[in-house]
């Protein structure tokens, strides 16, 4: 008997061997050869299960979901040694980074992280990225058994489902029986919004900082509790271009390592050299810059790793099309290129390994003890609750560390005026050392002016975030060590307010405080704001205070509901027991006035940018919890339009605007929001006040130009992302909850005269107005002396002017309170 046993278990070894010695590939496993048709994203996830269950040198993570309920997954491949450990080994890499007191690991392994398909219409690496796994786990594949003794591989396999998704079920539903590779054909033109971006229209590859959307700060949050020495974002370019890879082109931040360069230029030769083999064209160098700080490889550079960008020639080429030059650029030509430069990556980072680990441990070293930067100690003012708390969520993302201060006097360049000037640093006041682990992003995300050394970017190229968020800030030489702190000093926080009010008073300085307002109309709660300063209660109230009375909402539960819908906004309440107010006018002045809950239409469709729509209606949706009426622009002739106190039309090339019908319902008391392009299509318009500012007058002579310089030609009209600060009218509702300034990222030189007598300058720009980003020489002419946000009273109705996008990927967070007075104050 004893012996049938011991046979039995010698069959069912021989069984498992043979069948870990036959794991399918993708083609074997999906039942159609890969590469013949777009896989859906459900598969994708299956295979990566099968492998998970198929092989013991993997373990499969799933990290997060998508807005539309899709998971978001990760495949940990490594060696039989490796495998078992893989949290000693992460603990081991944190502690090479300083953020981490765990295990120590000799010889630790070099991580390469690759991630595809962050663009949902950039799907072929996502059919690579199942290649790619299934050669790492193959047990015949000799070469990759080779490279994972030293190297543990994080496939991700497609880190934007639901635009996958979009444009996967948007070909399969136009294709024939055969590819159409002509490029006019329809399956080589998307339908709006496209696959590109995410649920809410946002670019998850300029997300990686800003964390602004769910699915990155899953995505994030798993990449910085591990922190790979190697990061590859796989895109896809227009299908006329050839390959790209690494080395980047200029401008790098001045902070990117000797070696972080050097060893891009290694791993891209080695691309380069199976490029060769087989014959492909490729370019490198050229138009893909590293400054930008949230990227999928400028994160990861400044966060310790190598972080690449590869680019295949591909976006909307369907399985098939053909190019300029008269070759046909198949689905399998581009997954095959992906794959040779996923496996030429983990090769050279193999061949490399111990000198990775070591420049990584290096790298972290130098940001304890001798960071980068001429700034040791960042100042951030606690003059706003809410923002600074919002900045300290954002810091705690992306491990940035901080505290308190210690009631002292510093110099340090001040944020606001410019100038090197005593600091009073309070206890209250964030304190951030850049003697850290992430010092390197900490001095990124924080120094107040970008050097760019080469103004042909592909980006914005400001973003401080002291500016972003509208906080006063300090950078300062000296080394000021914190106090150490898990969180900033937040102040009073809300608590109930047990007693039976006249009235109950409520700031109004930040987004947290539109979102209360937001609650409280959802809920019928009547509230005013006043438009002018008081005292009341011992206490000081600014413009647009919010002001909820008893008077028209006397009802039972009146004072339980305003204080619960206080206490889950987190917002403090004072309570008055009387009308009449200490100084300044009383409640029941013409200067107090009625917030009208208004219903609002957002426009979509083709004529508008899907990224400046998606900005809005992520801000109603996930931030106010607001309802917002998505319309389609061609259909706004079928919809009563009265129906509506808002219209917003975000950046966009609209068709017959502004309609007859859209002008009367302005004045008939409707309130128009235009932003960006939208403003410019108003301008001259009969009706409309704003006009474009008149060009300079100096005339230009000609000049001879070489035809090499023409991009550098195109730069001179260029605003790649810049900082101005505006002189803003506090006084108006537009401007309520501000200093009288305001920072406004400028992405065009778009300028506007002054509104006559029937509008408000809200906010104006002078000809110092400039902080910080690179604009052209002929822009920086133009950018001065003109008006960039405005309101123009039209019959009983009104027209917003914004020329700046406030609510820029979601991370300019001091334009979300502009935007919320353009909402519900500006009526």
């Amino acid at each position: 008997m004893a012996r049938k046993i011991y046979y039995l278990l010698i069959c069912v070894c021989c069984l498992r061997t043979a069948s870990a010695q036959t794991i399918q590939s993708p083609s074997e496993f999906l039942g159609y050869p890969l590469g013949s048709q777009f896989t859906y994203q459900y598969h994708i996830v299956e295979y990566f299960k099968y492998i998970a269950q198929q092989s013991k040198n993997v373990k499969l993570v799933q990290y997060g979901t998508t807005n539309e309920g899709r998971p978001l997954i990760a495949m940990f491949i490594a060696s039989d040694e490796h495998i078992g450990k893989l949290e000693d080994i992460r603990k081991n890499n944190l502690g090479l980074a300083g953020l981490n007191e765990g295990v120590s690991i000799t010889n630790a392994p070099v991580i390469v992280w690759l991630s595809y398909n962050v663009h949902g219409n950039e799907p072929s690496s996502s059919e690579a990225a199942m290649q790619t796994l299934f050669d790492l786990v193959n047990p015949a594949n000799t070469a990759t058994k080779v490279w994972l003794k030293n190297t543990v591989v994080v496939i991700d396999p497609c880190l934007n489902p639901d635009g996958h998704e979009r444009y996967v079920n948007f070909y399969n539903s136009v294709k024939g029986s055969a590819p159409d590779a002509d490029p006019s054909s329809r399956e080589h033109t998307e339908p709006w919004p496209g696959g590109r971006v995410n649920h809410y229209y946002f670019d998850l590859n300029r997300d990686w900082a800003w964390q602004t959307q769910k699915e990155t700060q899953a995505r994030v949050g798993l990449y910085n509790s591990w922190l790979p020495q190697v990061h590859v974002d796989f895109h896809e370019q227009g299908y006329n271009s050839p390959y790209y890879f690494a080395p980047a082109a200029e401008p790098f931040h001045k902070d990117i390592t000797a070696w972080q360069k050097e060893f891009q230029t290694t791993i891209g030769k080695n691309n380069a050299k199976y490029f060769d083999k087989n014959g492909w064209l490729y370019f490198t160098k050229e138009e893909f810059d590293l400054l930008y700080p949230s990227y999928g490889d400028t994160y990861p550079l400044y966060n310790g790793s190598i972080g690449m960008t590869y680019e295949q020639g591909g976006i909307a080429a369907g399985l098939a099309v053909t190019t300029r030059m008269g070759d046909v650029v198949t689905l399998n030509d581009r997954i095959a290129h992906h794959h040779s430069n996923s496996l030429s990556t983990i090769e050279t980072a193999s061949a490399n390994a111990q000198k990775a680990v070591d420049e990584f441990k290096k790298y972290f070293d130098n940001s304890r003890t001798n960071p980068v930067g001429e700034y040791k100690t960042y100042i951030i003012k606690n003059d706003n609750r809410d923002k600074i708390n919002t900045l300290a969520e954002l810091l705690n993302r992306n491990g940035i560390q901080y505290g308190y201060g210690i009631k002292s006097t510093a110099p340090g360049y001040n944020y606001i005026t410019g100038k090197t000037e005593q600091c009073d640093i309070n206890t209250n006041d964030m304190v951030i050392s850049a003697y850290q682990p992430k010092s390197v992003l900490l001095h990124v995300l924080l120094e107040p002016k970008t050097f760019v050394a080469d103004s042909n970017t592909y980006d914005i190229t400001a973003w401080s975030l002291p500016y972003a968020y509208g906080l006063q800030a300090y950078g300062l030489k000296e080394v000021i060590k914190p106090v150490p702190q898990k969180t900033v000093n937040a102040g009073p926080q809300a608590v109930p307010v047990k007693q039976h009010a006249y009235a109950y008073i409520a700031a109004w300085q930040s987004v947290n405080d539109v979102k209360f307002l937001a609650e409280l109309l959802k809920k019928n709660i009547k509230v005013r704001y006043a438009e002018t300063p008081f005292e009341a209660g011992g206490k000081k109230f600014g413009a647009g205070s919010l002001i909820i009375a008893r008077a028209g909402n006397n009802n039972a539960t009146f004072d339980d509901d305003v204080n619960s819908i206080a206490m889950t906004t987190s917002r403090e309440l004072t309570p008055l027991t009387t009308g009449f107010v200490d100084k300044g006018v009383d409640l029941g002045s013409n200067f107090i006035k009625y917030i009208h809950p208004p219903k609002v239409m957002l426009v979509t469709g083709d004529d508008v940018s899907a990224e400046s729509m998606g900005e809005v209606w992520h801000f109603f949706d996930q931030r106010l919890d607001y309802p917002v009426t998505l319309v389609n622009y061609k259909n706004m002739g079928r919809i009563k339009l009265g129906d509506f106190d808002d219209i917003i039309f975000p950046e966009g090339n609209y068709d017959d605007f502004p309609s007859e019908k859209l002008q009367n319902w302005v004045r008939d008391g409707g309130k128009l929001i235009a932003m960006g392009s939208a403003v410019g299509q108003l301008a001259g318009k009969k009706g409309f006040d704003i006009k474009k500012k008149d060009k300079d007058t100096v005339k230009n002579k000609p000049e001879i130009k070489f035809y090499e310089d023409r991009d550098r030609e195109i730069i001179k009209s260029s605003v790649p992302g810049a900082i101005y600060k505006l002189n803003l009218d506090n006084t108006h509702p537009l401007g309520y909850g501000f200093p009288k300034y305001y920072y406004t990222l400028k992405l065009s030189d778009d300028i506007y005269s002054l509104l006559g007598d029937g509008g408000w300058n809200i906010g104006t720009i002078k000809k110092d107005a400039y902080v910080s980003g690179f604009v052209g020489q002929k822009s920086r002419e133009k950018i001065k002396d003109g008006l960039l946000l405005g309101v123009q009273s039209m019959g009983r109705g009104s027209v917003v002017y914004i020329v700046d996008d406030p609510l820029f990927r979601s991370f300019w967070e001091n334009g979300k309170l502009l935007f919320g007075n353009a909402v519900f104050m500006s009526q």
